[in-house]
């Protein structure tokens, strides 16, 4: 049997800071404002001239460099993603094309700020499978892109940026032990960019009713999530024959600061295993959970033999975790 091992990660984030304070126009006293409800203080934003290719480039040469890993010897790119660079040909080929990985196939995979997860789930089963010995998966957005900056309630949350993971093929029982992925279509409707495809084409109608900007309900969602992640922590574990209370850490869509201490609370496991780093770079849709392992495994904080488990939640609805031991 095949396992999939970490062989690598890479992370990589605009220059451009935008703190709080960005948002006064929306709110008195907006960094008090965000941070009290939130618990971010800042994010990155690309530049006008920036795409999600941008940084999914950047993320995948960050991880081929700290894994000394040749990109001619990757045999698949997934990029994770809910704002492509074009609606097609797929953001994945142009990083292909920009890492110089000739012998890989590449697609994209949109399961909005869940794509990390799925895309992970979809890399670990070609692993398994023995037909593939290295995937490169990238969760990217730039959600900068797409926000309505008119809405106070969801245009300070989102900031840009990607993580990548570079699976591989080994007969050791550790890396990815586990894995769950699941979506519910009954709730599609409560994150949608409403003119953005076949549905309802962008026009200049749409454009000045703002339908072709990020929505969300924010409320349902909220409840949404504090459903879901639990289960998740208690499923996944199950399946993998461990307690809850034996994971080291856990690393969870960075979406929302009072997302996470209520699952603490609910769960009773020490809000210190959740590893964050929203305070800095807000929700980075796709890209949150793929930066926050990166910049775990980086600095250490993540060991030999820890049992980490990574998940994510966001539109469809979808949701999911995935185990490691590293």
């Amino acid at each position: 049997m095949f396992y999939s091992h970490v062989l690598a990660t890479g992370g990589s984030v605009p220059e451009r800071v935008v703190t709080n304070d960005y948002f006064n126009n929306l709110v008195e006293d907006a960094d008090t404002w965000i941070l009290s409800r939130t618990g971010i203080r800042e994010r990155r934003f690309v530049s006008a001239d920036e795409s999600t290719s941008d940084l999914a480039t950047a993320a995948a040469k960050d991880a081929l460099a700290k894994g000394g890993i040749d990109p001619l010897d990757l045999d698949c790119i997934i990029v994770a993603t809910s704002t492509p660079d074009m609606i097609l040909p797929a953001t994945a080929c142009m990083v292909q094309k920009n890492i110089g990985a000739a012998n890989a196939f590449a697609f994209d995979m949109n399961a909005v700020c869940s794509s990390f997860i799925y895309a992970v789930e979809t890399a670990d089963n070609f692993i398994k499978s023995g037909k593939y010995g290295k995937v490169l998966v990238i969760g990217a957005d730039t959600y900068s892109k797409i926000l309505d900056f008119q809405d106070k309630t969801t245009c300070p949350l989102f900031g840009d940026g990607a993580g990548a993971l570079i699976l591989g093929s080994s007969t050791e029982k550790k890396g990815i032990l586990q894995s769950q992925v699941k979506s519910d279509g009954k709730g599609w409707e409560l994150i949608q960019v409403p003119s953005s495809g076949s549905r309802k084409p962008i026009t200049a109608e749409t454009i000045a009713l703002r339908e072709n900007t990020f929505k969300m309900a924010g409320k349902s969602v909220f409840v949404f999530a504090t459903d879901v992640i639990p289960q998740i922590i208690e499923d996944v574990t199950a399946k993998a024959g461990i307690r809850p209370d034996q994971l080291d850490h856990i690393i969870p869509h960075q979406a929302n600061v009072r997302i996470i201490d209520f699952i603490s609370k609910k769960t009773g496991i020490d809000k210190e295993k959740f590893l964050l780093n929203l305070d800095r770079y807000g929700n980075t849709a796709a890209a949150s959970v793929g930066l926050a392992l990166d910049e775990n495994v980086t600095n250490g904080t993540i060991k030999p033999g820890d049992l980490v488990l990574i998940m994510g939640f966001g539109g469809g609805l979808s949701w999911g975790g995935v185990l490691f031991q590293f």
